[in-house]
């Protein structure tokens, strides 16, 4: 049995706060690098079909990424996740508390896979953009960030539901062998 820590409320808020704010800095992080080429946009001569590009990346990078990929998916399990490890606490989980967040570790092998291919394809898509030039590059990027400040707001509002409705979050942690989900108060 791997090494479970002891439950002091201590340790139980680090691996919360960690996992949650690892995951938050990630997406902050990525939005500060993307922010400058979608604002640069500004310095470069855009006809109504880049403009109408721009529309269509925001739109769509919206709800893909934002409502999609973020709110349906990724935010409620991060949310989970976090809170699994607030109850149940190991060594290298709380450690780990990003990755164990976004289903790196400790998860059911098909979250790992889905967690590592949308990631190899996510370095792909940011490989791909960063060859592009401007305006098309910018025009992406702001799509992203977008999507990407979605996410952010998603997990907080998730958070805030956990703590009050958690029966209206339908997701679950995806630990291996348990279908974990919070239970009402």
């Amino acid at each position: 049995m791997p090494f479970q820590l002891g439950c002091s409320e201590t340790v139980r808020t680090i691996g919360f706060t960690w996992g949650i704010g690892g995951v938050l800095f990630i997406l902050l992080f990525a939005i500060y690098r993307l922010t400058p080429m979608a604002l640069a946009l500004e310095n470069f001569p855009m006809s109504i079909f880049h403009w109408a590009a721009l529309l269509i990346s925001i739109v769509y990078m919206a709800y893909a990424e934002g409502y999609k990929g973020f709110h349906l998916g990724f935010a409620p399990r991060v949310v989970l996740r976090a809170f699994y490890l607030q109850e149940n606490p190991r060594l290298a989980h709380v450690a780990l508390a990003p990755i164990f967040c976004m289903g790196f570790i400790y998860a059911t092998k098909r979250r790992q896979l889905l967690s590592i291919g949308l990631t190899l394809m996510i370095v792909c898509f940011i490989i791909l953009v960063r060859l592009m030039p401007q305006p098309w590059r910018g025009i992406l990027d702001a799509g992203v960030v977008v999507g990407l400040s979605f996410g952010i707001l998603s997990i907080i509002y998730f958070i805030y539901l956990a703590k009050n409705k958690p029966e209206a979050i339908s997701t679950t942690a995806e630990v291996p062998g348990d279908n974990w989900r919070l239970q009402s108060s």
